[in-house]
């Protein structure tokens, strides 16, 4: 603690950043308000701007979306500060998006003075409501408003417990503002957090392990379909050695981030992408046997690939799933997707799921193993290519490959990619090749996210590198500045399209299917006339950049650039103007 922090005269918010301190936050992003002045002058003056350090951000959406990005890397939650309802009702969006990603965030907000005989005219009877909570509470995980020290201190003690459990997600703890800043005439103790500890992840029942066993040995044509895991690098090792022991085939997707070596013998089918393909289908209608590793939209998957009219009669082959994300449900977020059928629900976590049959299938004598679905001679990274093809048109599809084979020559994490990425340019190989997509759906992310992996991975030697649309990074372009205020290491390719491009398919679609003109697509669409400076953009909040890149040779040759700042501690923009169209592959 700092020097005044030995003063014996102690205030309410004092104690609530302790207990944050005590349990083991590294950061707390936040863009500073009036409702928690008491807090804010805690962690500066009584703590030292350390453990908690600030990270200051422009805009609440982007702090919670830096602590969504560093959960993802870290496997551990980040806390987030937010100001009164207004800046709340900034945050929801990405609020709402880490809770689709079920991503653990401790969020801390605050409201004017609950006894109206205190609060200040106008200003603190605008920035007061009754439930403030109400605002966020279909979307997070468990949300309290404490008046009294001792309140506070059980509030986030409990709120850090529940938001750390999984299935995970953000917890809501609204201080009051007269609680923060009452000097204490009492002894009030932060306890040993150890014991409010989270428990563990709940592992499956022993006659489940043996029914999941019994239906392997029987099955033909096993399929293991790995989704929400962790980045644990032991977990990692196990789904390898689960799928080499049963023989099983693997299928990954590209919403979740990589869980499994794509280039594995076991993992015939490039990652799952939006649009079904006949391989996957073709594989789906052949497995006798699916497993699931909490697949994020398994009922969705199966009717997409297997064409069936109705979501609930979606395959002949039987179905394990394993997931904890019904605890989740709660009736006002579809984010739950379609009911899946399922033979045997497995209640567990996935990754101890995959740990209890390893060990169950030690005790096997000898395993018979399936021959496999896919021939390797058709294995899908035999026949994708391995670098862009200079000839061809500088679109979302060459530019990946470029971006792909760059990465091979560098130790680089993908902290998120762009819409039009191609399956084929998914060469992942380890737990921090890619961290995922934007789970709910929103635009302006990108940014956000990026900063938060860089700063977990600020001592790792990896290079982060955030690949994000135009619209994306223009929404979340003024997140920039807090990564070059913290002087995190980061690299952000934009795919400039100039165009929010998704909804130009959306609209061509709709065009087509009313007879009407296909070539207007575009308006209300483009990002043109002006266009936007994207890399003077970025300048302006710290970052270097070149020329933008409108080629092949001219994208590799910003990239090494890029990487040579990087690895200095600099930040890098890249603008590579690419044609619209998100290609085949």
């Amino acid at each position: 603690m700092s020097d005044q922090a030995s003063n014996q005269t102690r205030w309410g918010s004092d104690v609530v950043a302790e207990t944050i301190r005590a349990l083991g936050y590294r950061y707390i992003a936040l863009v500073p308000g009036s409702s928690f002045r008491g807090l804010h002058d805690s962690l500066v003056n009584h703590l030292g701007n350390a453990d908690p350090a600030m990270i200051v951000c422009l805009h609440e959406e982007h702090a919670v979306a830096i602590a969504d990005g560093f959960s993802r890397v870290a496997n551990e939650p980040m806390a987030v500060a937010l100001h009164a309802n207004v800046g709340l009702m900034h945050a929801v969006m990405t609020i709402f998006n880490a809770w689709c990603d079920r991503r653990p965030i401790l969020i801390i907000g605050a409201t004017g003075p609950i006894d109206a005989h205190a609060r200040r005219p106008w200003i603190d009877w605008i920035h007061t409501a009754k439930d403030q909570g109400a605002l966020v509470r279909a979307y997070v995980k468990w949300d309290d408003q404490p008046v009294s020290a001792e309140a506070a201190v059980e509030s986030v003690l409990r709120a850090n417990q529940i938001l750390r459990t999984a299935p995970m997600g953000p917890a809501y703890v609204c201080l009051e503002t007269e609680m923060q800043e009452a000097r204490l005439d009492r002894p009030v103790r932060v306890p040993d957090v150890a014991r409010f500890r989270p428990p563990a992840p709940p592992a499956a029942a022993p006659e489940t392990v043996a029914e999941t066993l019994a239906m392997l040995r029987a099955a033909k044509s096993p399929v293991l379909l790995f989704g929400r895991v962790s980045r644990d690098g032991e977990d990692w090792n196990r789904r390898v050695r689960l799928a080499e022991t049963l023989g099983a085939t693997v299928l990954t997707t590209l919403h979740n981030a990589s869980c499994f070596p794509t280039e594995h013998a076991m993992h015939p089918l490039a990652p799952i992408g939006e649009r079904p393909t006949p391989a996957e289908s073709d594989l789906l209608r052949r497995a006798d046997l699916i497993v699931s590793f909490d697949w994020h939209d398994l009922a969705g998957l199966l009717r997409a690939r297997l064409g069936e009219a109705q979501t609930q009669m979606p395959a002949e082959a039987r179905i394990i799933h394993c997931s904890l994300d019904s605890y989740l449900a709660n009736g006002w977020s579809m984010d739950h997707q379609a009911l899946p059928a399922a033979d045997l629900p497995v209640l567990a976590d996935p990754d101890r799921f995959t740990a209890q049959l390893l060990r169950a299938l030690d005790e096997e004598a000898h395993w018979q193993k399936p021959a496999p679905l896919v021939p390797d001679t058709n294995h899908w990274a035999r026949n994708a290519p391995l670098a862009a093809d200079p000839n061809a048109v500088f679109d979302a599809e060459q530019a990946a490959f470029t971006l792909a084979a760059f990465a091979r020559e560098h130790e680089v994490t993908f902290a998120r990619l762009s819409f039009g990425w191609p399956r084929s340019a998914s060469r992942f190989r380890t737990p921090l090749d890619f961290l995922g997509k934007d789970g709910g759906g929103a635009v302006g992310t990108g940014p956000g996210h990026s900063i938060g992996a860089a700063i977990a991975l600020r001592e790792s030697g990896r290079l982060t590198v955030g690949v994000i649309g135009d619209g994306d990074y223009l929404m979340g372009v003024n997140a920039l500045w807090s990564a070059s205020h913290v002087k995190v290491p980061l690299m952000i390719v934009v795919m400039n399209n100039r165009s929010y491009f998704n909804d130009e398919v959306h609209q061509e679609r709709v065009a087509l299917q009313r007879g009407r003109p296909v070539e207007n697509k575009g308006i209300g669409q483009r990002l043109d006339d002006p266009a936007a400076d994207i890399i003077g953009l970025a300048r302006a909040q710290g970052f270097a950049g070149g020329e933008p890149a409108g080629s092949v040779a001219a994208l590799l040759e910003r990239l090494n650039e890029g990487a040579r700042i990087v690895a200095v501690g600099g930040r890098y923009i890249i603008d590579a103007r690419i044609a619209a169209g998100y290609g085949t592959n």
